[in-house]
């Protein structure tokens, strides 16, 4: 990228980057991967080790991420690594799959978890077209937000962040509140039910790396980060061990209250915990889980919108979604194009496979980022880090996650096959529409641009004379 290139402004700090890095872990996934948890482990104390060991390779990986993230600055975060270590094609097949597959897909599982959570308000049925409309609204409503005014969304993304907080601590203190009235039988004979099957823990894991997913996120913002050589490791040394102590305590709460059974049963673990722990205050739970699914959907959309905008500067995705709304300074064109693509994501109906799905096409390309920082070190080790994290940082999160993306092969064939062929599928792509484009694409995308730039041109005027 070129020194004249197109670059967001910086108007980040750290309280924005804690609230960005909580704002997307605590979203959705800890009110539905403790189901699938316990469904796989069998049993309390190893459902809870898979929290415990999920949450310290997430710490394992920020801490790489770090090294990245104060090396390479760019906004783009696995894309831009991706890029510098490996080259231009694995780079556009990790936007291809950013951009067709998990990021959309966690925007539809996590606006689906918040309609849920408000049709079911009072004990209301849920109708899946109901169900399906809230959440389009929802995704719909956050980009116009996201795109209005970086800044403005920032500060509703400190709130958010303190919902979150006060949710999880509202669960975490009725669960001590509880387990101090010496209703521990839950907990007693915590290992036993335990399975042993490699592929439902691997599953297992996955389900608890959906959770923990988000932690890499700030890396895509860098660009807009104040001080990035500071901030972005303080808010990974804040957020990070915070995220996994609260998970911890959280799952210990709801299985010392719901029980394994219980959280096996659940289709709304936390408004089931309510209605049993919090009495009078039951109330409460359905509202705040809601708020902070919201929270992580919008900071998802904000982030992953970056990514999307770096790969188009580098010429891997369309011209147009590279362009700034200068007035508002946000990437408009991204954050419509992910928008419509979420949009269809909320088509399927299985939302565990969708959550597999995703997860795996997302691990794999975690897993080479991560493998960046090593071959960096051989490829340029003369490179200016600020942050150097030991080698054994990044050698042991892409050892587990190697032995992770091979385990589910049996139990989810599916998933990973699926996955495997979404990614492969970007190859031609890459070399008919982006290595050796044809003249016609060329000025069809040319007319498309300056068609798109005159239509947002002629809305912001529009708004400006309103």
């Amino acid at each position: 990228m070129s020194d004249s290139a197109v670059k967001m402004r910086k108007q980040l700090g750290l309280l924005e980057g804690v609230a960005i890095i909580l704002g997307i872990i605590l979203g959705s996934g800890i009110f539905i991967s403790p189901k699938e948890v316990i469904e796989n482990t069998g049993s309390v104390w190893s459902a809870i080790s898979v929290w415990a060991i999920c949450g310290v390779l997430a710490t394992l990986g920020a801490m790489s991420y770090a090294e990245l993230g104060t090396t390479l600055t760019q906004s783009g975060g696995d894309y831009h690594y991706i890029n510098e270590a490996f080259g231009p094609l694995l780079a556009f097949l990790y936007l291809w799959d950013a951009n067709f597959v998990f990021v959309p897909s966690t925007n539809a599982i996590m606006a689906v978890t918040f309609a849920n959570n408000i049709l079911s308000f009072r004990g209301c049925p849920i109708d899946p077209i109901s169900q399906k409309l809230v959440a389009a609204v929802t995704i719909c409503l956050l980009t116009f937000i996201n795109a209005f005014n970086v800044r403005f969304t920032t500060r509703i993304q400190n709130v958010f962040m303190f919902t979150k907080i006060s949710a999880l601590f509202v669960i975490i203190v009725g669960g001590i509140v509880w387990i101090t009235r010496g209703n521990v039988e839950n907990l007693q004979d915590g290992w036993a039910g335990t399975k042993t099957s490699v592929g439902d823990w691997s599953v297992a894991f996955y389900s608890g790396i959906f959770s923990y997913s988000g932690w890499n996120y700030l890396n895509f913002m860098t660009e807009e980060l104040k001080s990035p050589y500071v901030n972005l490791p303080r808010a990974i040394y804040v957020s990070l061990p915070l995220v996994t102590s609260i998970y911890i305590l959280a799952n210990l709460a709801y299985l010392a209250v719901l029980g394994a059974g219980g959280v096996r049963a659940t289709e709304a673990i936390a408004v089931d915990f309510a209605s049993v722990a919090l009495g009078w205050m039951s109330w409460l739970m359905p509202s705040l889980v809601a708020i902070s699914i919201l929270g992580g959907l919008s900071v998802h959309i904000m982030t992953s919108s970056r990514m999307c905008f770096a790969g188009a500067r580098n010429g891997h995705m369309p011209e147009l979604l590279a362009h700034i709304n200068v007035n508002k300074m946000s990437p408009m064109p991204s954050l419509v194009f992910l928008m419509l693509i979420s949009l269809v994501m909320l088509i399927p109906t299985d939302m565990t496979t969708l959550i597999m799905y995703c997860t795996v096409v997302e691990s794999f390309f975690t897993v080479v980022s991560c493998s960046a920082v090593l071959w960096l070190r051989y490829k340029k080790p003369h490179l200016a880090r600020p942050i150097k994290v030991p080698l054994w940082m990044p050698s042991v999160f892409v050892f587990v996650g190697v032995v992770l993306m091979i385990a589910p092969i049996v139990r989810e064939p599916f998933a990973v096959v699926g996955g495997a062929l979404m990614t492969l599928s970007g190859v031609p792509v890459y070399y008919i529409f982006v290595v050796n484009q044809p003249k016609f694409v060329a000025e069809l995308s040319t007319k498309f641009t300056h068609t798109c730039q005159k239509l947002f041109l002629s809305a912001v005027e529009d708004q400006n004379q309103f």
